[in-house]
């Protein structure tokens, strides 16, 4: 197994956050320090080449720390370090604001959409995580702030097939969040780390879950199927520490679509795949590319329409492009 580089593309002018695949994998979302999020979709005519055929700015004033695509592919949302939340509406090629949602009190770090495009979820370095109604006819309003973390959080990711958020916090925990009765709570906090989770990625049946750290370390968790769920159970158990591979912080991590591949971006300028074990069913390196980025990887994704199809982006303003070769 190895990854092979068909593309690097360059425009950023300064270092790239973070990036996001559109449904249908046609298009890829990119931004930045550079306040931009740019579009890029394959060209009909150069093979393996991509081209960026939109440039959305002058909606946020500071670094564009994370954008999303809607699961339809109708929106993207994207959050700043001025502590706001846009809304781009795509209407053919042409992007348009449609909604600027305030209220955190600081940076925005993270955003998600759940699973049936009902719900966002963001997170900030003022400890809260707001969740809100994913409806462009109600100007996407805010149904809960949420009050676990006591430190900046720094990651949410929904749960894949239900409404069940995970935010991860510069205070070394995970908390799982659940709705009942009109109203959201902390049902969990995981403890696995011994310092910043940077990021969370589960597996597309949601049966596992993995996170990584400024500890260098990757934890895998697994969930446990409760015989009474009305008790106070751990549902989520840590099952496996991937120590010792990562020399700096663990920025990035994702889940493949189809097999048991989990990607990681580190600060040592690396990409590796860690694969299970069918034999144990623990996950083992499979590849290390070295000198993936010159600096910081800080983000790295599947393509869920293309599977063996992978997206880094670093703090070299560059995003490349990898073909994962099995």
């Amino acid at each position: 197994m190895r990854l092979e580089v068909i593309a690097a593309l360059e425009g950023h002018s300064e270092c790239v956050w973070h990036a996001s695949w559109s449904p249908d994998g046609a298009l890829l979302a990119t931004c930045g320090s550079d306040k931009t999020i740019r579009i890029w979709s394959l060209s009909r005519n150069v093979a393996n080449r991509w081209d960026c055929i939109a440039t959305l700015e002058d909606a946020q004033n500071r670094t564009i720390r994370a954008c999303e695509w809607s699961p339809n592919g109708k929106y993207i949302a994207s959050v700043s370090f001025d502590a706001t939340t846009v809304i781009w509406e795509r209407q053919g090629d042409i992007f348009e604001v449609i909604a600027s949602l305030e209220g955190h009190e600081s940076e925005v770090k993270s955003i998600t959409w759940s699973p049936s495009g009902t719900y966002l979820a963001t997170c900030s370095r003022d400890k809260s995580v707001w969740i809100w109604e994913a409806d462009p006819d109600t100007d996407f309003e805010c149904i809960s702030v949420l009050h676990a973390h006591s430190q900046d959080v720094k990651f949410v990711q929904w749960h894949p097939t239900e409404d069940i958020l995970f935010s991860a916090s510069y205070d070394d925990t995970i908390c799982v969040w659940a709705e009942s009765e009109d109203d959201w709570y902390c049902k969990e906090t995981l403890k696995g780390h011994a310092s910043t989770v940077w990021g969370i990625t589960l597996r597309p049946d949601g049966e596992y879950m993995a996170s990584c750290s400024d500890d260098t370390k990757v934890v895998i968790w697994q969930h446990q199927n409760l015989s009474n769920p009305q008790k106070q159970q751990a549902e989520w158990k840590s099952f496996q520490e991937l120590d010792g591979f990562h020399s700096r912080s663990v920025f990035s991590i994702d889940w493949h679509p189809q097999n048991n591949i989990i990607v990681t971006g580190c600060g040592d300028d690396s990409i590796r795949l860690f694969q299970e074990n069918k034999t144990t069913s623990k996950f083992e390196l499979a590849f290390h590319q070295a000198h993936a980025h010159s600096g910081d990887v800080n983000c790295v994704r599947w393509c869920k329409k293309q599977p063996n199809l992978l997206v880094s982006t670093g703090d070299d303003c560059v995003v490349r492009l990898w073909r994962l070769v099995e």
